[in-house]
């Protein structure tokens, strides 16, 4: 499971330290991709499988799901930190979320998620309010 705020800085090359507590989780391996709200993710390749064995699962015939399949796997990178924990962002991923030296990796508890430090300032200021007033039975 993946939790917590980390705020960390991509160096020179565009590399990222994974939170000390997650290395050893994402040791064998990860794929980063795009995820929606322009931030990525990053998934233990074990777990990317099932999320892609989920969306292998839908009808070819959907246009929905053909377009997410494209989204997701075109995005994909196969990658496997050094033994500094570091992992290197391709440079088409982090243009897709605008990340160029201060960034914020959330646990999301079966991904982890790579924002712009100030988008996700933006992105986690507009949500507060929503989920303080969250009430399941409202609906």
């Amino acid at each position: 499971m993946y939790l917590g705020t980390f705020t960390q800085k991509l160096d020179d090359k565009g590399r990222l330290f994974l939170p000390a507590k997650f290395r050893e989780q994402l040791r064998k391996g990860l794929v980063i991709t795009r995820q929606q709200e322009r931030c990525l993710a990053i998934w233990p390749a074990d777990v990317f499988a099932a999320e892609v064995e989920r969306a292998a699962a839908g009808p070819s015939t959907s246009q929905r799901i053909r377009e997410y399949q494209r989204m997701v796997a075109s995005g994909a990178s196969d990658e496997s930190p050094d033994n500094q924990g570091r992992v290197t962002v391709p440079p088409a991923l982090r243009g897709y979320a605008g990340l160029v030296k201060d960034i914020v990796v959330i646990g999301a508890i079966n991904r982890l998620e790579v924002w712009d430090q100030a988008k996700w300032a933006e992105y986690s200021a507009a949500q507060e309010e929503a989920f303080a007033d969250l009430d399941e039975d409202s609906e």
